[in-house]
């Protein structure tokens, strides 16, 4: 073998695609010559530009370039000269060298972007894209791998169409912070368990910390190729009542309505994550998949679901190398230096080689010695076995984690149990008002791998570690006082949002959804405690603070809380009652419930009369106008409407009356004239940072523009105001958007664009109602079907594919 090259290294890996039935077409005989000849091909080219070869496995060849000009060029030669279905991938990277070979993630990435092409395709990442001429190449966009990194962008050599790449499209699995490091034999068991027709629920059960998340994960992107529907993750840690499971998955999905409604005929696999503090919702996953026979589920819980059709698949432990390998992995990130020595097997046996403990132990090695470690560690575990949870490794990882608990000063550990009330992890200003820290304890949590930085720059908790400290909590008698400042803290931040009327004319829109969007598990949770504690009083606050939240993000949410508070409302302040009549009625409105919707709306006016509140009365009256206007009642429509503006000429409602008075004229055939109010509308909401206002205007004004043929002025329109939607999380704006750029792509003769866009659109509806597009769509349908066909089709399969997010990066692309 050609000595490997170091330092900057560019790898190419290939295989033949459809290997198997190569096998089967040409025999035992002619598979083994057309294999030999394909090596010798190959060999030749790598060797001709300065390739040396790694490994060789089957029909597969992992070969290291010193340049990426080289490894192209042997790509591009073998390619040309080889007759079978060969797909390649190219990445360049700074590997570590080793005797044995290449390490680090570059390996991965390298094998994992062959892996997700198609026999005669070329691959290339961007960092070897950084390095070559970027004429030959063909960008396919961003691409998540099946390792779950981060997005990697993904180019061709050469012009020719393939089928799309093998990567994960559908899903919202997260990425990781760290590599995921061994247990391919358990990855391999939970696929092919996937797999399996009788195996529609698997749950992997263990203790907490024992790997089961990451696993899941893992064999969940693994998989996707056999769930064209997707792959969607459900974490269930921030619950607390096994009724909201449901609710939960079908947020996930981005829907509303009941979750069979949502799958339907669809074929995905939905992973509940931490099932175990929510298992009397164990009957409701069976009754789903009875119901939707071709989805899956994948479960992880401590304790097996014990329902009709499940599967279990036992989480173990780390083997002894993988454990070495996780230690050492996790060490040389906290201390660079560090290097194995002879009692790290020790150390692995004496944490149970359980992933969490492991990495606890390691992050370290900072301060003390493999050796010191085991000095402080083994009393310690012994001392603690016993706990009330009967399995031995759930009490070695609780006396895990209390070791590394009672290591810290007196004042982080009274930090980190104040932060257990978070859900969904917190900001630092967060952090420092709730549970009362400094940024030096709270850097100190996160260098002992207690707290962990997202990229987003949030903080929080492995779940085993925040329920340990909850429960620390618990016993010091402080769970109530701390979950009181939690729910204050967060009514302020409900209320400093501005996401009700109120705040929305006052111009906080935009602002507001930044500081709500991150925080809807801490502002839930925080909603709970007060209706827990009966201070209906500040729940109803914080739950009409988030009107404008409710509306756009979680009408069906949004409906349920605001109901519960509508019904214990008698004893509120009216001006307060009158809020909680309002949100609701906007909530029910927009999930299509108008007739109940213009009740609230009548019932709100009526209290703003008694009050005297001419502000309240000229908000109600638009409202109601604005119904009229939807049943078709333009001359009742256009009298309230003329009677709101008379009592508040305010920009906020003179924005909205605009609007209306817009879509009046356009359904009078007054098509020029409602082009400018409309345009006028988006004009003032923009002014006061009405977004969802400004976004509802310009998906109007597109409408009337390609009404009277102006596909560019149209489509202007509707790419600013999807950005809008997609910005504030509104799934309903987003998803006129995305039509109206069918439609406008349909007028501009590309069936392509048009049938991709539209493809989308049909994927997201089928996920759950959207308000009002149920009763417009059909006059969509038929603007942008007009240029149905073969290729329309195709594209349309392709969109029916895509992630709503992606969908909107190609709708707002060239």
């Amino acid at each position: 073998m050609r000595e490997l090259p170091r330092g900057t290294v560019t790898f190419l890996f290939t295989d033949i695609e459809g290997s198997t039935r190569l096998l089967r077409e040409l025999g035992d005989d002619g598979y083994a010559d057309a294999l030999a000849e394909h090596r010798a091909v190959l060999r030749e080219a790598f060797v001709r530009h300065g390739g040396a070869e790694v490994d060789t496995q089957g029909d597969a060849f992992f070969v290291a370039f010193p340049t990426a000009p080289g490894a192209l060029a042997a790509a591009r030669e073998a390619q040309e000269k080889v007759g079978l279905p060969v797909r390649m991938g190219l990445h360049t990277g700074t590997p570590l060298l080793t005797d044995e070979g290449y390490a680090g993630a570059d390996v991965h990435r390298a094998a994992r972007i062959a892996a997700a092409g198609h026999g005669r395709q070329i691959l290339v990442s961007a960092a070897t894209a950084a390095l070559l001429d970027s004429g030959e190449l063909r960008d396919l966009g961003q691409h998540r791998l099946k390792d779950l990194s981060a997005p990697e962008r993904i180019f061709q050599l050469g012009e020719q169409d393939f089928p799309q790449l093998k990567t994960l499209n559908r899903t919202n699995l997260p990425i990781p912070a760290t590599p995921f490091l061994g247990r391919e034999h358990e990855v391999g068991v939970v696929r092919d368990l996937l797999a399996r027709e009788d195996a529609r629920l698997l749950t992997l059960t263990g203790a907490g910390g024992s790997g089961k998340t990451r696993l899941a994960l893992q064999a969940a992107g693994e998989a996707a190729d056999a769930y064209p529907d997707g792959v969607w993750w459900v974490p269930l840690a921030p619950l607390s009542d096994p009724g909201d499971v449901g609710p939960a998955a079908a947020r996930a999905l981005g829907g509303g309505g009941s979750l069979p409604e949502l799958i339907n005929g669809r074929r995905l696999l939905l992973l509940l994550d931490n099932f175990e503090h929510v298992v009397e919702a164990a009957p409701e996953v069976s009754d789903l998949l009875a119901q939707c026979p071709l989805a899956g589920v994948l479960v992880t819980s401590r304790e097996r679901l014990r329902v009709q059709g499940e599967h279990v698949f036992p989480v173990p432990v780390l083997e002894r190398a993988e454990a070495r390998r996780l230690f050492v992995a996790r060490a040389q990130a906290a201390e660079p230096g560090f290097e194995p020595d002879e009692h790290l097997d020790e150390l692995c046996a004496r944490l149970d080689d359980l992933p969490l403990a492991i990495e606890l132990a390691a992050a370290r090695t900072s301060l003390l010695s493999t050796s010191q470690l085991l000095e402080r560690l083994g009393s310690r575990l012994d001392l603690l076995r016993g706990g009330r949870d009967a399995e031995l490794r759930q009490q070695t990882l609780r006396a895990t984690i209390a070791w590394s608990y009672e290591l810290l000063e007196p004042g982080e550990r009274a930090f980190l149990t104040s932060l257990s009330v978070f859900r969904g992890g917190c900001t630092l200003q967060a952090a420092e008002r709730v549970a009362e820290g400094e940024l030096d304890l709270l850097q100190s949590l996160v260098d002992k791998s207690l707290v962990r930085r997202w990229e987003s720059g949030r903080f929080a908790m492995l779940e085993t570690i925040r329920e340990f400290a909850a429960e620390q909590l618990e016993q010091a008698g402080a769970t109530e006082f701390a979950g009181r400042r939690h729910a204050t803290y967060f009514l302020e931040v409900a209320e400093d949002a501005g996401l009700c009327v109120e705040g929305l004319e006052a111009g906080k829109g935009e602002s507001g959804f930044r500081l709500v969007l991150p925080e809807r598990d801490n502002l839930r949770a925080a909603f709970d405690f007060f209706v827990g504690a009966g201070d209906i009083k500040a729940a109803a606050r914080l739950g009409t603070s988030l009107e404008q939240y409710w509306v756009t993000n979680s009408p069906v949410e949004g409906t349920r809380l605001l109901r519960d508070l509508y019904e214990r409302s008698a004893g509120l302040s009216p001006d307060l009652r009158v809020r909680v009549v309002r949100s609701l009625a906007g909530s029910v409105y927009i999930g299509g419930g108008f007739v109940e919707g213009r009740r609230l709306c009548e019932e709100a006016l009526e209290i703003y009369r008694r009050l005297g509140d001419e502000w309240g009365v000229a908000h109600m009256l638009l409202r109601i106008g604005l119904d009229d206007a939807r049943k078709g009642e333009a001359a009742s429509a256009r009298a309230l409407l003329d009677e709101s503006l008379a009592l508040c000429d305010s920009p906020f409602n003179e924005a909205q009356v605009t609007l209306q008075l817009g879509v009046i004229a356009f359904h009078e055939d007054r098509h020029e004239e409602a082009l400018e109010l409309v345009d006028r509308a988006a004009h003032l909401a923009r002014g006061i940072h009405f977004v969802w206002w400004e976004a509802n205007a310009l998906n109007n004004g597109a409408e009337i523009a390609l009404g009277l043929g102006d596909v560019p002025g149209g489509r202007e329109r509707a790419s600013t105001g999807l950005a809008l939607a997609q910005s504030i999380g509104d799934r309903q704006g987003t998803v006129y958007g995305l039509a109206l750029l069918a439609w406008a792509a349909a007028d501009a003769g590309n069936p392509e664009r048009a049938g991709r866009l539209w493809g989308a659109v049909e994927a997201e509806a089928a996920r759950g109602p959207i308000g009002q597009w149920e009763s417009e769509s059909a006059d969509y349908a038929g603007r942008v079907m007009r240029v149905a066909g073969p290729e329309f089709e195709r594209a349309a399969e392709a969109g029916r594919r895509l992630a709503l997010e992606d969908a909107v990066a190609y709708a707002l692309g060239p």
